[in-house]
């Protein structure tokens, strides 16, 4: 290996070890064994032992699994072949209890607490499930638990499913502003071809999503894209316009992360802003503010310090907007100086405006979040 490639080489495995908060995507294929359907209990436990490691040396670790179909199908002996809808749901709430027990049983050999979280495509799009999701899966990250992620097959439907386990990942990813997202597959990365095909190159890294990287993935009704790489490129530009490093690597090799560590051949889709930069940049720009927030002086100093908006220096509410939509920040003089997402619906907001955090149960009736606009959902302008 040249000089240049083995300086690029450890510099992509550094998005791996220097990431502080990281996704891990693995699929059924990695999880159950073809011919039994049976939970692969060898590859899990090695694969938690990295997940452990990343974990002790103090980086966050989030799982997006699949597999719940596929161990539920063989508990109810269903027939081989695609299955009905209502099947495959079926099949998901008895292969979720399985899957969520394996890895907590394993993870609490290392002292780690797993937590189960089921999702929809709902949960990401709609704004206020969103904050409810993104709040919950940043506190168990930080109370140093590993979430557990998977589709919620039980309810979705065809008509509202992710319909793949990579896009998930990347939304995942996305929601609570991972730097690096690592997805485990049965290659070990993206080729210029089919790899089976003469002359089919392999790519280290991918700086921008072109519409010819697009074709190397393959079309919709192609074989080779079939749960295959046509959704990882997918998965890879909302990751990387998030702010967060992509890798797509084997995850048949025994344990598959430390081997990425070790300079294990993949393919890395590198990102051009931080997760923070990304995500303050979408708030500022990319959305459209429904109401504003009038705040008094203290308030401004305090945004100015970089703190969060709470609900006793606002001195005005207006415009009708709901928890979790943009809205602006202005100052005594009617300047904007900052832009963020409520969390607090207008009506509740007006009820709660010059008032102490301690008192918002007393008025709204329900615990609510002690901030007006969280300093992660706040864009200052100062």
């Amino acid at each position: 290996m040249s000089t240049n490639a083995k300086n690029a080489s450890a510099a992509s495995i550094s998005r791996l070890t220097n990431a502080s908060r990281v996704v891990v995507k693995i699929g059924s294929a990695l999880l159950t064994d073809a011919e039994t359907g049976k939970l692969n209990r060898p590859w899990l436990q090695a694969f938690v032992e990295d997940v452990a490691a990343m974990r002790a040396r103090g980086q966050e670790m989030l799982i997006v699994s699949s597999g719940a179909i596929a161990l539920g199908r063989r508990a109810l002996k269903l027939a081989p072949g695609k299955l009905k809808l209502e099947e495959s749901q079926a099949a998901a709430a008895i292969g979720q209890i399985s899957l969520a027990h394996a890895f907590q049983e394993i993870l609490s050999a290392y002292g780690r607490n797993c937590a189960q979280i089921l999702l929809t495509l709902d949960d990401t799009e709609e704004r206020r499930r969103y904050l409810n999701a993104r709040s919950t899966l940043n506190t168990l990250l930080k109370l140093g638990a590993v979430p557990v992620i998977n589709e919620n097959d039980t309810v979705a439907t065809t008509e509202i499913r992710y319909g793949d386990n990579d896009r998930l990942a990347a939304r995942v990813a996305s929601m609570i502003s991972a730097d690096c997202l690592v997805l485990l597959s049965d290659i070990d990365g993206l080729y210029t071809a089919h790899p089976s095909e003469p002359g089919a190159k392999h790519l280290f890294e991918v700086n921008e999503i072109t519409p010819e990287i697009e074709a190397m993935a393959g079309d919709a009704a192609s074989e080779m894209s079939r749960g295959g790489m046509k959704t990882k490129v997918a998965a890879a530009r909302i990751a990387v316009e998030s702010g967060c490093h992509m890798a797509i690597g084997n995850g048949r090799t025994p344990h598959p992360l430390r081997a990425l560590e070790e300079g294990a051949r993949c393919t890395w889709f590198t990102a051009h802003n931080t997760p923070v930069a990304a995500r303050k940049r979408w708030i500022s720009g990319g959305l459209k503010t429904l109401g504003t927030l009038t705040i008094d002086d203290g308030a401004v100093h305090a945004l100015g310090q970089g703190r969060s908006l709470l609900p006793t220096g606002v001195t005005g509410v207006e415009g009708t907007f709901d928890r979790g939509d943009a809205v602006s920040v202005l100052d005594a003089q009617g300047r904007e100086i900052a832009r963020g997402l409520s969390a607090y619906s207008s009506s509740d907001a007006a009820l709660l405006k010059g008032h102490n955090s301690s008192e918002i149960e007393t008025l709204l009736g329900f615990s609510g979040r002690a901030e007006m606009i969280h300093r992660d959902d706040l864009v200052v302008k100062l």
